[in-house]
């Protein structure tokens, strides 16, 4: 996120020595992307962040792919990804390709006994349900229903729950998620016509700075694999950093609509953007406002990229059948439009209040196994004429 925060104590100059009160000295360490070239912050650690005691165990995480090159449009009922205990045992991938993981999870616990570092991805969270605190070694965000929160690449983490009943759609990216450039300015400031502005980017707060010895299983996801290290130090003990590479997270519930006479393109609704893939917010909004417009969305053809719909809320408009939580996946070069009637039904209509997510992809996703168990059936057989 191109903006600058600060938390806690820092240096007057980076890369001098930092002098602890009591004697001894402060660690600093680099956290940044794209080589030297992307985000990055400066973290200050009571003890070297560099402290493993062993590594118990390496295992496979990676998807199991049932449909390697599908050309059907797709219904899945994510609600029927079963809740589990564990956060990570939870995370169900059900669309892949090599740029990301499109994940459904139903925890039911918080994740206290371990932290995380997913070094291969980015990670998009979205909480379609439950409330809680996204704990990280650069600070705490309070998170509800609606926010997506984004964690850069190799952040070490806990995730803590209110309660047993959370539904999260996450999206792991390997490449870096930012805001939309074309929403930016050339300093990187959100513009006018932005949907969202800074304002409304909840950036982390209440850093934590534990001064510990022991042994902390931290789980770091590579390429597929989970690897248990046993560190010396609890990885929370930065005493402040400042920067441009931190967790932060927005409401789905900020996002300002962009509405017209006619009706208006995906793009309009775009939030997020990597060079592979676009993530897009459906809000409430006005429907367009030509006498003879349609608001239902015309037909159209994903020739270059395939389209995934996460329906969290309200009833949209442009469906038939649609439930909290389904995903729809329409692959490029089919082409795909409003269900039998919901054209008809659109007309004259001032609003909607539907909530949905969208992911387009430039490279065709690929099915897994446990997608397979969640589909709805004959659901490319929907537009038929009865």
């Amino acid at each position: 996120m191109p903006f600058y925060h600060q938390l806690g104590k820092i240096p007057h100059k980076r890369h001098t020595t930092f002098k602890k009160e009591d004697g001894g000295y402060y660690y600093e360490q680099l956290f940044g992307t794209v080589g030297f070239d992307g985000m990055s912050s400066l973290l200050y650690h009571v003890h070297r962040p560099t402290q493993v005691k062993e590594v118990l165990r390496s295992y496979d995480v990676a998807p199991k792919i049932a449909v390697e090159k599908n050309m059907l449009s797709l219904g899945l009922k994510g609600f029927s990804v079963p809740p589990k205990v564990d956060y990570l045992e939870s995370r169900t991938p059900v669309l892949v390709n090599s740029d990301c993981e499109i994940i459904l999870a139903a925890p039911t616990k918080s994740q206290t006994d371990y932290f995380y570092k997913n070094s291969d991805c980015d990670e998009l969270i979205f909480i379609h349900q439950g409330t809680g605190r996204l704990r990280t070694l650069l600070g705490t965000l309070e998170f509800g229903y609606g926010d997506y929160l984004m964690v850069p690449r190799g952040m070490i983490y806990q995730i803590e729950f209110d309660d047993e009943k959370n539904r999260l759609f996450i999206v792991e990216s390997h490449r870096p998620i930012y805001t939309p450039k074309r929403y930016r300015n050339w300093f990187g400031q959100l513009l006018e016509h932005s949907p969202y502005c800074e304002r409304d980017i909840r950036r982390p707060q209440n850093l934590e700075t534990h001064d510990e010895k022991g042994d902390f299983i931290i789980k770091v996801k590579k390429q597929g694999m989970i690897h248990e290290y046993v560190y010396a130090t609890h990885p929370f003990d930065v005493v402040g950093w400042d920067g441009y590479n931190f967790p932060y997270a927005f409401s789905i519930h900020d996002f300002e609509p962009i509405t017209g006479r006619v009706h208006q393109p995906p793009p309009v609704h775009q939030t997020f953007e990597t060079d592979a893939f676009v993530v897009c917010s459906f809000v409430p909004r006005l429907y367009d406002y030509h006498p003879d417009s349609v608001p239902a969305p015309y037909n159209h053809s994903n020739i270059d990229s395939d389209e995934v719909l996460y329906y969290v809320d309200g009833d949209f408009m442009s469906r038939n059948n649609i439930e909290k939580g389904q995903i729809t996946l329409h692959p490029a070069g089919i082409p795909h439009g409003p269900h039998p009637g919901a054209m008809e039904r659109s007309l004259g209509k001032t609003e909607t209040q539907e909530l949905a997510v969208m992911v387009d992809t430039f490279k065709p996703l690929k099915v897994t196994e446990a997608a397979m168990k969640l589909l709805v059936k004959d659901y490319h057989k929907s537009w038929l004429e009865e």
